[in-house]
């Protein structure tokens, strides 16, 4: 009985999805994302000719989308018109201060209400989440009448401790901590002697970052262009800040000149464009990691 020939049998190679093809780029899709950043960019775009332009190029038709040469000009009719320069300070003054103090009493709420066990916890909680129902025009008069009593009128307290522990800044956080920060680190760190302020130095502080940075760009953002509360409480021109500063040029010259104007505007936002720049990549990485984590 001979043994017949066998052929050699080779594995079968696992066929790709696609029919073994390469992946094409997604041209579609990358041509549809840059339509859509040229369009969120535009408006930056125009503000920057408008504000270069004169008052009479603002209204031509067809419009002019190239820069103009006034930029300098209209710049320089912003300074004589409103102290911008102080109005810079006192506005770096009031968003710094607004971060610092908002970021260190909702970052230690949000610790509190997330892994501090005490009675009531819930329900009060929940009672600061009821009062981001009311609209902020709601509080305009008490709040006015309060801070008049106070002494505070005409001063830069009215613009920072309001918001140092606002309901939305207590939430953020307390979100935030419970997926960042475990109960038994918790217990971990109360075992070894901690009290509630080295708690949070040592184990919420660290884990919460991110969330504090974040929620941080946000608050300076407010803070800085906030317009109607800082209108009602400062009435001295010195301690105006750049919003309040910016919406004087509209009677500066008799007629508005909008290329005037659009230049203030153009120069209010250069600090949050510079700072947004600066800080981007740190707060993307920090909000990875932290869901990473």
């Amino acid at each position: 009985m001979s043994l017949g020939t066998h052929e050699p049998v080779h594995a079968e190679r696992p066929v790709r999805a696609g029919g073994g093809k390469r992946r094409r780029p997604q041209v579609g899709k990358h041509l549809l994302l840059m339509c859509v950043a040229l369009v969120s960019m535009f408006p930056f775009y125009w503000l920057l000719v408008m504000a270069s332009s004169s008052s009479g190029d603002v209204f031509r038709f067809p419009p002019r989308l190239t820069p103009g040469t006034r930029f300098l000009e209209n710049l320089g009719k912003v300074s004589d018109a409103v102290p911008l320069g102080t109005a810079f300070v006192n506005s770096l003054i009031v968003a710094v201060c607004a971060v610092v103090l908002t970021g260190f009493l909702c970052s230690l709420g949000g610790f509190v209400f997330a892994r501090m066990r005490f009675p009531g916890r819930d329900k009060l909680f929940g009672f600061v989440l009821a009062t981001l129902v009311f609209p902020t025009g709601v509080s305009l008069a008490p709040s006015l009448q309060i801070y008049s009593h106070l002494g505070w009128i005409n001063t830069f307290l009215p613009l920072i401790v309001p918001g140092a522990a606002s309901a939305f800044g207590l939430f953020w956080m307390r979100q935030y901590a419970v997926s960042a920060i475990p109960y038994e680190l918790v217990e971990a760190a109360r075992l070894d002697g901690c009290g509630l302020l080295r708690m949070y130095w040592h184990v919420a502080l660290p884990s919460m970052r991110p969330a504090i940075a974040s929620y941080g760009i946000f608050t300076f953002m407010w803070s800085w262009n906030d317009y109607l509360w800082p209108l009602l409480v400062l009435n001295d021109p010195q301690k105006y800040t750049v919003p309040v500063a910016l919406a004087q040029l509209k009677g500066a010259y008799g007629n508005v000149d909008y290329s005037v104007v659009t230049a203030g505007t153009l120069l209010g936002a250069i600090p949050l464009i510079v700072l947004f720049l600066f800080v981007r990549k740190w707060i993307f990485r920090n909000m990875v990691a932290g869901a990473v984590k």
